[in-house]
């Protein structure tokens, strides 16, 4: 099993239509591939990770790449994993501003030029999962 974390520019600023949106769609692929992961979509800014087959990855980051709503897109972190992060979120979802998304622990400013740089994906991860632990219901 792998995990995948990529970080991407929306095309347009995202109303709560068009986040439901993309998050029906991302929940009902992501169960029909055995995909699980995270969102966040923060002030035109997307951060995901998804995990599955590796091959199942391969072509939903192709499709994904190939989406019209965002741009910029660029992979962060991609491994090996012997667990998901998130075994029970067929997509887990937040919209968030900057000052919400700097309170937790890990988080990372995508405006610092040093951000691409840091390569430390054990911050990302840690970042996403205590933002879904604060967020489950």
């Amino acid at each position: 099993m792998e995990y995948l974390v990529y970080l991407s520019t929306a095309q347009k600023l995202m109303d709560q239509n068009d986040l439901l949106d993309i998050l029906t769609a991302s929940r009902y692929n992501n169960i029909r591939h055995n995909l699980t992961g995270m969102l966040l979509y923060g002030e035109g800014t997307f951060i995901q990770l998804l995990e599955g087959d590796p091959e199942t990855l391969k072509q939903t980051y192709q499709t994904i790449e190939a989406d019209s709503r965002h741009h910029n897109i660029i992979k962060m972190a991609q491994g090996e994993i012997t667990e998901r992060y998130f075994p029970e979120w067929a997509m887990g979802f937040k919209s968030a501003n900057a000052t919400e998304l700097a309170e937790f622990k890990g988080y990372i400013n995508p405006d610092n030029k040093s951000f691409l740089q840091q390569g430390d994906t054990d911050a990302i991860i840690g970042m996403l999962k205590t933002f879904a632990d604060v967020n489950r219901m």
